[in-house]
């Protein structure tokens, strides 16, 4: 049987084989995600068979439950995810938290949610991917599905939503444009992405308010995949109101193919009447010009089940993949 233990610090995580098949954990996801507490199951050999990490100090609100989240969760066998997730469970119980959530590293602005149907689509860049078993894993440890979401490919980028042509009427009535990502003021933008976003995401749900420079460093690392001609930012006047941000799916290349798909990644409106159609509209352009410069396809990815997004979606694409978030009420 594997020796529950206690990571000390992010760089300890160095000592230990990790699990095979599953990401590394990088120190330094560790030191900016700031557990509450970091677990591993460890063989009698060294390796870690299971681990997760855990919060319960800062962790979305659920009213009127008190969540704890349990993230950074892999395992190489059931045992050891039985063993692992028992433990996760007595600590969040014993740290006064009536609800556990995961798998979820830290909020929703990291990494969330497990794979839990492939459907027919080969994987697309930054997709998440997980084993076929970590979710019987929760499944067997009681939890249960939570919330859905889903990824949907439209595959005839001429297809046109009967909504946007009144839309575009209204909103330029109304004065609101729609422009290119300025990568030479690459600052700047995020700035203006954030902006939207802490406006947008706060009906999102389980949303938990996020500082800018947090924020930026989430951003950084997929400065070199932008294409600026993608990433399509709405103002009022000086004012930012909504954002479209869309990638490339480099998993394409990777794979040897040519890419000819966009993934329509993020959606976000700043709330209000005014701004009603915005999120057809910035969709509806995002297919223009994906089809203008030569991409036949695009990717609606990692969509809430009950969200905007998906509503404005079902007018172009079919869904392919199923993602879910589990949650299991705590013995109090």
């Amino acid at each position: 049987m594997a020796k529950i233990l206690q990571l000390g610090q992010p760089d300890d995580i160095g000592a230990f084989r990790d699990i095979d098949g599953a990401s590394h954990l990088d120190p330094a996801k560790l030191r900016l995600q700031c557990p509450d507490a970091t677990w591993l199951a460890v063989e009698p050999d060294g390796r870690i068979g299971a681990r997760c990490s855990l919060w319960w100090s800062q962790t979305p609100s659920y009213p009127p439950e008190r969540l704890g989240v349990i993230g950074h969760f892999a395992a190489g066998d059931r045992d050891s995810a039985r063993q692992i997730l028992d433990h996760a469970l007595r600590e969040l119980t014993g740290a006064g938290c009536t609800m556990a959530v995961g798998p979820m590293d830290k909020n929703t602005w990291y990494s969330y949610r497990f794979l839990t149907d492939r459907g027919d689509q080969p994987a697309f860049f930054m997709e998440p991917d997980n084993p076929h078993q970590w979710p019987s894993d929760f499944i067997e440890a009681g939890f249960e599905p939570m919330a859905e979401y889903f990824s949907a490919v439209a595959e005839d980028l001429s297809v046109v939503d009967s909504r946007v042509e009144r839309a575009q009427t209204l909103l330029a009535d109304k004065g609101v444009g729609i422009r290119p990502f300025r990568l030479e003021d690459f600052d700047d933008e995020l700035g203006r992405i954030y902006e939207v976003s802490v406006g947008s995401f706060g009906r999102n749900f389980l949303y938990t308010p996020i500082g800018e420079d947090e924020f930026r460093l989430l951003y950084l690392p997929i400065k070199d995949y932008l294409k600026p001609d993608l990433v399509l930012i709405a103002e009022r006047g000086e004012r930012p109101v909504g954002f479209v941000f869309n990638m490339l799916d480099y998993a394409q290349a990777r794979r040897g193919d040519p890419i000819d798909t966009i993934i329509v990644k993020t959606v976000a409106i700043l709330p209000g009447r005014a701004y009603a159609g915005l999120g057809v509209v910035l969709v509806a352009e995002s297919h223009r010009i994906a089809s203008q410069l030569g991409y036949r396809r695009a990717i609606h990815a990692l969509m809430h089940s009950s969200n905007m997004s998906l509503n404005i979606s079902g007018h172009y694409a079919r869904p392919f993949r199923r993602y879910t978030l589990f949650s299991r009420k705590l013995q109090t």
